[in-house]
Order: C-alpha cells, then structure tokens, then sequence
C-alpha cells in the first residue's frame, strides 16, 4: 500500500521518473555483455509497464531481484570486480519500479539512479559515456522540478517540457566555468589516494597463454587497443609487429607465459640501423604487459625489459596510459643461448604429435645440421599447401598434427604453434611470440591505429651467429589461399550496396583520440606544465593552489552575476520603468513598490514641480503601453522601442528640471 503521507504520482510525474531511470541506466547497459544488457533492460521496461497502475506484491519483487541477480552472478562467472557490482546496480535498478507510486518512492528512485552514470565511469570513460551521463543527470534535475511543481500543486505555472529543460541547462552552464577550473587547475596527485577493485572479468585482448581457438573472439574484435604516433621514420607495414607475451611453455594444449624469466636481465642485441621513435596512446587491459615494436631498445621509466624483451609495468594498466619509445630491427638477438633458455625453448611434452615428431626427425636427417634450410623447408611446405581461415574446427589431443596433416588451414595461433612444435621436434630452439601486427593508418590525425583484430602470433628460432630470428609462419601462406584478409575488415569497409563509412570511422576515431589527449591524459606531469605556452616552465603545487584560487574566485563572480540576472524583470519596458524609479530615489522621491504611476506622478509634483512635466508625460506613456486593452503582442515594436529610450534618456536634474 501507498504511504499515507506521501502523494500519489499522476501519470506525468511518472513517465519523467521513468524517462529519466532509464536515460540514468543507458550509459551502464552499455558497458554490460550484450546479452545481460538486454536482459536487464527488458525486465525493466516489463516492470515499469506492469507496475505502472501500483505497486507490485513484495513477493513477486523478491523473486526478481533473486532471478535477476543470479543471471547477474551466471554471467560474470561469479566472479567479484567492479564490472559485477555495475551489473548488480543495473539489475537492482531495473527492478526499483515496481514500488514506485509515490512522490518519495520517485525522489528515492532518482537519487538510486543517478549511481548509474558514475559506475560507468568506473568501466569506461569516454566520451559518449560522459554525454549520456550529462543528458541523464540534466533529465534527473529536471524531473526534481517536475517533481516540486507536482508537489506544490501549482498547475497554472507548470513549465513545459522544453522550458524546464532549457532551465536547467541554464543552471548547469552558470556552474560549468567552476567546473571547468576545478578540471583544469585543481592540483592533482601523481597517484591515486586509493584504488578501484579489479574486474572480475578479464578485459578482451592479448594474455599470458594460447589455447586452440582461443583466439576466434580476439580475431572478430574491432575494438581499438592502441594508437602510435611516429617522429620522424615510419616503418613499413610489413615491418610493424607489435610485441607481446612471449610463450615458452606448451603442454600439448596450451602455450603459457612462464614467471621465472621476468627477473632476468633483457638479452644481448645488435641494433639495425633503422631507429623508430614512437608515443604509444594503450587502452586499458588490466594487465601489467606493454607491446612495443619489435625490438625496444630501453625500457621507458616506471617499467622493466624481461629477458626476452617483453615490457612489464609497475602497476596495472587499467587506465588509458601513454608511452614514448625506441625500437630497432636486430642485427643479432642473444647470440649465445644458455643451456637452461636452450632447454626451455626445446622442450615438449611426452605423448604429444607423433607425427610432426616423425617428419621432423626425417627432414634433420635430410638436411644435416642446416638449421636455416630445415627453416625454410618448412616455410615452403605451408606456401604449398596451407590456407589462412578463421574458420577453424577445435582439434582434438594432437592439435598439431591434425592441424600440419589433416586440415592444413587455420589462423596464426595455429601457424605458429605448429611451427613451433615443428622446429623443436627437429632440434631447433624455438618459441611463440604474441602481439599484433600491422595497423591502420588514420589520415585524420596522421596516426595508426592498431585494433584487437590485429592480434597476432609468430615464431622466433634460434639460428647459430644470428641468435633469436623471427619467422612468421602465417604470412608465407600463398596469396590464393587467403580466404579471410585484414583488408576485408578495414574501418566501416564493406558496408551493404557497396557504401563505405571509414571516412566516418575516421573521424569518430580522431575524436576519440582528441578526448584521450585532452581528457583522460591530461595528468599531473601535463597540468604542471600547462603554462608553458605562456613562458612558465613548470607550476609547483603553490602556484597552482593559488591559480586556481584566482580562477574560482572570478568564476564565482562570473556565477553571482549571472544568478543576479537571473531575477531582473524579463519586460524590457518594466525594467527601464523600474531603473527610472531607482533614479528619482537619489533625490528621496523613488517610487513605492505599491504606488501606482500616476499617484507617483502627483507625489513628485508636490515636491518639485520642475520635474514634474517630463515624468507625467513618460508617466503617461508609460500608462498606455502597460494597461492598453491591445494585446502585448500586437503592440509596435517601434513604439515599445522609443519608450525604453525615453525612460533611459530622462535624467532628473538636482537643480532643474528632467532631461
């Protein structure tokens, strides 16, 4: 039942408080999987509509909120992070109108709500969540004010829908300049004072392992993972690998990152002589990995170079972070092999691919002790006879051979192992380095774009005198037997009728990299040296508190002023009638609230007749124009105009009459 001391909502005050849970909700449904975004969406709008004339029996809302958060739980693979507890606030929000009735129930769903667009921030910070967040919070106040108006009872005053909106955007835009200086010159901390709990569920991207078909989800991704910029030599395509995890450990199913590396020192390189100098712009992954071009030549500050030359982080990547690099093609790569890294990269498990084994016997035999012939031998087999295709069926125990001698198509995560597997088999240290490969160059911005389709995985052999070669197995496929090209999936390529939006792509994709420039990277290191443009090299924490103070200070100004304006007289005409009056109040003669003009008039007579003409006659103009039985908006425009002039014109003379 109702609560007595609470009114009922009529059907307006409703829908406002719904619209505005929902707008409130888009924003984080959007950073949900699509399935429970849907979900929940739906038993929202069937709540609402079944809840609509009154509340629903406490049971039936019970029995909800345990079905939804077990679909919740279901899909996190309960797994506890701050994307399920986003979930959850999504679900317990779909959920909230089936008590709403009343004007408390309303206000409380608001307030629950307007959770909804910060826990998006928590997940996701771009700029179409902040835009959805700003409508949603704008919708809230302006429900708030629906809400009052309700409550007051005032029918007669009610604003319309676009009045009330233009209210509040009115308000909003008299606090953004303090908002803007709070964003700009509060002085932030290098680190954060606490953390935000982990994801419970793993980002989409590269990791630490590679099974079969682990990969078909990666390879469908267009998401963008990270943007370069080059200063000055830009390498060609081809030349563009991007590296990752390195993978040492197989155990007939899965390739793994081992831990015991990452304390050893990076391994000895000769340099080529081509240098790229490059910033990497790296969307979050919640890992501790970088990617750099192959090779980085020094690890950048706050980061290690592990033996193999896989960059490692202090501290999770889970914010957009930025990096400048060096890397250089090697000449050589660890030229001498220690014993325990040569029986790492030889090592394989018993049992596994008798096949491969027994072809890869035959071939050292064949060919002696040429390692880079048997390279190449197996090089010129997959030119031969093997595809490239995403579509892939999962293999059985022995993935390898039914990959090398049964199906004889597949994607780099089974180019690679094979070939890996292949060349231990023969002797041959080898491993699986994982990354990316190529990008897409945006002409917009001049920057490329590398996206988790890109995702890929080679091999690197140790040749005697050469050291670690890398050898891309996938891209040796013949070009005829390529049946899924990256072409095929370019920006917006390929659309229906032939239309294509990568110009679209571009575009949207230039903005986003403006917002992660100017917002999301805009850092303590980068508000210090805000004022470098202007010849101040670096502001230390008391100058910006002090800036900021100034700032505040004006924008404060800046906000009274413009609430003063605010409560003027919106008529033009009344607001010079009334400036007239504060004049004549110089001289002790102003014109009381309740006194009407001509009454006015005679007073100021009594006093000093010299003025007395002139005012009776703007008096009497003044008359007509306010009570006339025309219509306001039928009353020339050029009359109305002359009479403001009048009354700022007249000025009354301390010692003659008005002028």
């Amino acid at each position: 039942m109702p609560k007595s001391n609470s009114p009922l909502l009529d059907s307006g005050s409703r829908a406002w408080t719904l619209s505005t849970a929902a707008a409130c909700m888009l924003p984080l449904l959007l950073q949900l999987t699509p399935l429970l975004a849907a979900l929940i969406a739906a038993c929202g709008i069937a709540i609402a509509l079944l809840a609509w004339r009154r509340p629903l029996n406490f049971v039936v809302r019970a029995l909800l909120a345990l079905v939804l958060i077990g679909a919740v739980m279901m899909q996190m693979n309960f797994g506890i992070g701050r994307d399920t507890g986003c979930a959850l606030l999504a679900a317990m929000l779909a959920i909230k109108p089936a008590e709403t009735s009343t004007l408390r129930d309303a206000r409380s769903l608001i307030g629950f709500a307007l959770f909804a667009p910060f826990g998006t921030f928590l997940l996701d910070q771009g700029p179409l969540s902040l835009v959805l967040g700003l409508i949603a919070a704008l919708l809230a106040l302006a429900t708030l004010q629906r809400l009052a108006e309700f409550e007051s009872g005032e029918r007669v005053r009610r604003l319309g829908h676009w009045q009330r909106l233009a209210g509040i955007a009115r308000l909003v835009a008299i606090g953004l300049p303090l908002a803007l200086a709070a964003f700009w010159l509060f002085p932030r901390l290098g680190t954060p004072l606490w953390g935000v709990p982990d994801r419970s569920l793993s980002r989409p991207g590269l990791s630490g392992s590679m099974t079969p078909g682990g990969w078909a989800e990666l390879m469908n991704d267009e998401t963008p993972t990270l943007r370069v910029r080059f200063n000055g030599a830009v390498p060609r395509p081809s030349q563009m690998y991007w590296r990752g995890p390195v993978l040492w450990d197989f155990d007939g199913r899965e390739w793994t990152q081992p831990r015991w590396y990452r304390g050893l020192p990076p391994a000895q390189t000769q340099p080529g002589d081509a240098r790229w100098d490059y910033e990497i712009e790296l969307e979050p992954t919640d890992g501790r990995q970088l990617v750099a071009l192959d090779l980085p030549l020094a690890a950048p500050p706050d980061t290690r170079l592990s033996i193999d030359h896989g960059l490692f982080t202090a501290r999770p990547l889970t914010a957009l972070s930025r990096w400048r690099l060096r890397s250089a093609p090697p000449l050589s790569y660890q030229p001498q092999l220690q014993s325990v890294l040569r029986e790492a990269a030889l090592r394989l498990p018993e049992g596994y691919n008798p096949r491969t084994r027994t072809l890869a016997l035959r071939w050292r035999r064949e060919l002696g002790s040429n390692d880079a012939a048997l390279v190449q031998r197996a090089l010129d087999w997959v030119h031969r006879e093997f595809a490239y295709t995403l579509d892939t069926p999962l293999p059985g125990r022995h993935a390898v051979d039914e990959f090398l001698f049964d199906y004889k198509a597949g994607y780099c995560e089974h180019f690679s192992s094979s070939f890996v597997v292949l060349m231990r088999n023969a002797g041959i240290p080898a491993r699986v380095v994982t990354g990316y490969a190529g990008g897409y160059r945006n002409p917009i911005g001049d920057y490329w774009l590398v996206r988790r389709s890109d995702a890929h995985a080679w091999a690197e052999v140790w040749l005697p005198q050469r050291g670690w070669v890398r050898v891309d197995p996938t891209a040796a496929v013949a070009p005829e037997r390529v049946y899924d090209t990256l072409a095929d999936r370019a920006p917006g390529a390929n659309l229906l009728g032939g239309l294509t939006a990568t110009p679209i792509f571009n575009l949207g994709d230039w903005a986003r990299r403006g917002w992660n420039d100017f917002v999301l990277g805009f850092d303590a290191n980068r508000q210090q040296n805000l004022l470098r443009p202007f010849g101040i090299d670096r502001l230390d924490t008391g100058r910006l508190v002090a800036l900021f103070g100034l700032a505040a200070g004006l924008t404060l100004l800046w906000m009274v002023w413009l609430s003063s304006r605010g409560q003027r007289e919106r008529d033009p005409v009344l607001r010079a009638w009334h400036a007239l009056g504060r004049r004549y109040g110089r001289l002790g003669l102003a014109r009381e609230p309740h006194e009407p003009a001509q009454d006015w008039t005679d007073r100021v007579a009594r006093s000093r007749p010299d003025l007395a003409p002139a005012l009776a006659a703007l008096s009497h103009r003044f008359a007509d124009w306010r009570y006339a039985v025309a219509e306001p908006g039928r009353r020339d425009a050029r009359e109305k105009r002359e009479l403001i002039r009048a009354l700022r014109a007249h000025r009354p003379g301390p010692n003659g009459e008005g002028r």
